[in-house]
């Protein structure tokens, strides 16, 4: 590069001298100047910016891959967590359905004990009533019983003589002791 710049400046000075240098005319050494500067502008500046938007274009379209890959990961992930709900609303329902028919089978069991349980209190209350009316019953009996030979005694012991009383004990001794 030093070498061209150093040919320019010998140019410019020779320029004033003569219109040609080594025996052509100046434009033709001006536009020769002009192709190897930017030759050397393009090898030393534009292949390195070229490589660096290249990377980075790069960079950026990688980016765009990645993104889209989320992208498409969260579409997916967002389908899965639908289905989920979905499946888990379903699930919800069955429950429910299943609360709902477990709740009636359990309201018909308890209303069936209570069934069963109501006519065994009443059979019981029923056969405690018959028992006690049995005993009352009979109680009554012993009552009348016991009356009536208070009654009898009172009427027997008022009309009997002694000769009567003698006559009964001697016939109660007798059978007794025929009967051992």
């Amino acid at each position: 590069m030093s070498l061209l710049f150093s040919l320019a400046v010998a140019l410019r000075a020779a320029e004033h001298e003569a219109e040609t240098f080594l025996g052509l005319p100046i434009w033709i050494w001006q536009l020769v100047n002009l192709v190897a500067f930017l030759g050397v502008l393009g090898y030393f500046v534009a292949r390195p910016l070229a490589n660096a938007f290249r990377s980075r274009q790069d960079a950026v379209e990688e980016r765009i891959r990645q993104a889209r890959k989320q992208r498409e990961e969260a579409a997916r992930l967002e389908t899965e967590i639908h289905e989920r709900m979905a499946r888990l609303d379903r699930e919800l329902a069955d429950v429910r359905a299943r609360g709902v028919t477990e709740g009636e089978a359990a309201r018909a069991e308890l209303l069936e004990r209570a069934d069963v349980e109501a006519e065994r209190v009443r059979r019981e209350a029923e056969q405690e009533i018959a028992r006690r009316l049995a005993f009352a019953t009979q109680e009554l009996r012993r009552t009348a019983a016991d009356l009536t030979a208070a009654a009898a005694i009172e009427k027997v012991s008022s009309e009997i003589t002694e000769e009567d009383r003698r006559r009964l004990l001697t016939e109660s001794l007798g059978t007794l002791a025929r009967n051992p």
